[in-house]
């Protein structure tokens, strides 16, 4: 029996940018006497019992010698009772033999194992390169991330891309496409947080003519559309909690049965999500399902922010200067006030100011300091003059980080104190210091704030 309590999704503490879930997953015992117990399960099945030769040996009495047996047929883990006395169970179900996915939790007596990803943490070497089709940036962040990407597109891994408003995920999820064997088929943008709630299946899925008021004609769905190429689900953190089953269901059997059908499509799509939540969060509030999530983060890439990566403004200034002013020029004066901006609406942002500054030029320089009064209205920083989800993302950052600064400096870094006077969860707390990079310190020491 293994003891490693390491690589078990669940157990990361220090969020990494970039990780992957190797093939098989690592069973965790998290009810009964063997409790923080755990076994890998890779290409080798793995047997669970009390009989000193199973993998994971239990100490349970009402665990069979031999009770449980788990192993990898193609891409399926299969769970099988191996003859117990008293049973195996999901959800109360006795079973003999079954399929289980990523969040499963199996009984054994009175044991329960979960099933979780073996997430590891990657740590790529930077790129030469300081592009990555449309994507610039020379920061080792990002150099790592083009690194990444290079290898991920040519395989058909989900990748989901975590990040900030405006930090490029979508050109992201694009350049994954056109790297890819898949980049002569259709690419799909699906946005889950802009489409009203009861019209989402049908416009994931499709509908059938007569399945509900209003279908008219039959409706091909995203899915559908995107069939050898790829989707790309925009901020599906914003999906409603009882929508995430059918998705979750197409992800596993890679067929879509439209509203109102019978019958399952087949379809072949590479799966690329996006969200500026933090998935993990999510789940711990029970705002969005475990397994969903597993299934989603093969590959997971968090994309910076551009306040860390603030060296790469003068390059993407300049990038974008091409595009929007060629025969312009901006003072070293004005590249340093850019990148003393905070920059709320990251990469998005800078490229509407020197979109702006380049039309309110003056004589052979771009307009920085014009620009940016624009970019800003009087007031509480209300931007009118973009999308409203984007408006309002921006605003909910602001709040947040001026929020959470000052309340850190009242407390003087307590983190408990802090999370008693807002009334929020000191593991939600934390995480807003993470996103922010407000923490002094390198990590926050939980000894060190009691």
């Amino acid at each position: 029996m293994t003891r490693d309590r390491t690589n078990v999704t669940a157990l990361l503490e220090d969020l990494p940018s970039f990780s992957r879930q190797n093939r098989g997953g690592i069973f965790l015992a998290i009810k009964g006497p063997d409790r923080g117990d755990s076994v890998r399960l890779g290409d080798k099945p793995v047997t669970f019992g009390s009989s000193p030769s199973c993998d994971m040996v239990l100490t349970d009495k009402t665990v069979s010698r031999l009770h449980m047996k788990a192993e990898l047929v193609g891409e399926d883990v299969i769970v099988s009772d191996t003859g117990s006395t008293n049973g195996t169970f999901i959800q109360g179900s006795r079973f003999e033999r079954i399929a289980v996915g990523f969040g499963a939790e199996v009984k054994l007596g009175r044991t329960v194992v979960k099933f979780l990803p073996d997430e590891e943490v990657l740590d790529p070497e930077p790129s030469e390169q300081a592009a990555f089709g449309q994507i610039v940036g020379a920061d080792p962040k990002m150099r790592q991330l083009f690194k990444l990407l290079t290898d991920v597109a040519q395989t058909s891994a989900t990748v989901l891309i975590e990040g900030e408003t405006g930090t490029g995920k979508e050109l992201i999820a694009e350049e994954i496409h056109n790297h890819s064997p898949r980049k002569d088929g259709p690419f799909v943008v699906f946005d889950c947080g802009s489409v009203p709630r009861e019209l989402i299946e049908s416009m994931l899925f499709g509908h059938v003519k007569g399945s509900f008021t209003g279908a008219i004609t039959d409706r091909r769905g995203a899915f559908a559309e995107a069939h050898g190429g790829t989707i790309f689900l925009d901020e599906i953190g914003e999906m409603a909690l009882d929508l995430q089953p059918s998705l979750l269901r197409v992800l596993d059997k890679r067929a879509v049965r439209k509203v109102g059908s019978n019958t399952y499509e087949k379809i072949d799509v590479r799966v690329v999500a996006s969200t500026n939540r933090d998935l993990r969060a999510e789940v711990a509030k029970k705002a969005f399902r475990e397994d969903l999530n597993y299934r989603l983060a093969v590959i997971r890439v968090t994309v910076p922010s551009l306040r860390e990566r603030g060296s790469d403004i003068p390059l993407l200034t300049g990038h974008f200067m091409n595009s929007f002013g060629p025969n312009l020029t901006v003072s070293a004066e004005d590249t340093a006030k850019l990148q003393r901006h905070s920059w709320p609406g990251n990469v998005r942002e800078l490229r509407n100011v020197i979109e702006r500054a380049c039309l309110l030029n003056k004589g052979n320089s771009i307009n920085i300091e014009d620009a940016l009064v624009e970019q800003a209205p009087a007031g509480i920083g209300i931007r009118t003059d973009l999308p409203f989800k984007e408006a309002k993302g921006q605003l909910v950052e602001m709040f947040e980080r001026e929020y959470i600064e000052d309340l850190m400096r009242r407390h003087a870094g307590n983190l408990s104190a802090a999370a008693r006077e807002a009334q929020i969860d000191r593991k939600h707390l934390r995480e807003l210091i993470r996103k922010y990079d407000l923490d002094p310190r390198a990590k926050l020491d939980d000894d060190a704030d009691e």
